[in-house]
């Protein structure tokens, strides 16, 4: 029997964000100061979220996403573990 897929570890999430950050801003011909601009945090801020780096502030993260038209949210995972909706 095979075992429930496990969620994505912190780290793993942020890498994905990272990378759909730098995506979609390299899509749309802007740099990491154009993004920091718009999204109104600073260079340091969309290098570190593109870098995958787990510890960044949910308000920052949903800034920089915004202006791609997305925020973060909750999402269901598979529990291998009791059910505690």
């Amino acid at each position: 029997m095979d075992s429930p897929p496990r969620p994505p570890s912190a780290k793993e999430s942020a890498s994905q964000i990272g990378q759909f950050v730098r995506q979609r801003r390299k899509r749309s011909a802007m740099t990491q100061m154009d993004l920091g601009e718009l999204a109104g945090t600073g260079t340091r801020v969309i290098s570190e979220l593109e870098g995958g780096k787990p510890t960044l502030r949910l308000d920052s993260v949903n800034a920089v996403l915004a202006v791609f038209g997305k925020q973060l949210g909750v999402v269901e995972v598979v529990r291998d573990h009791g059910d505690l909706r």
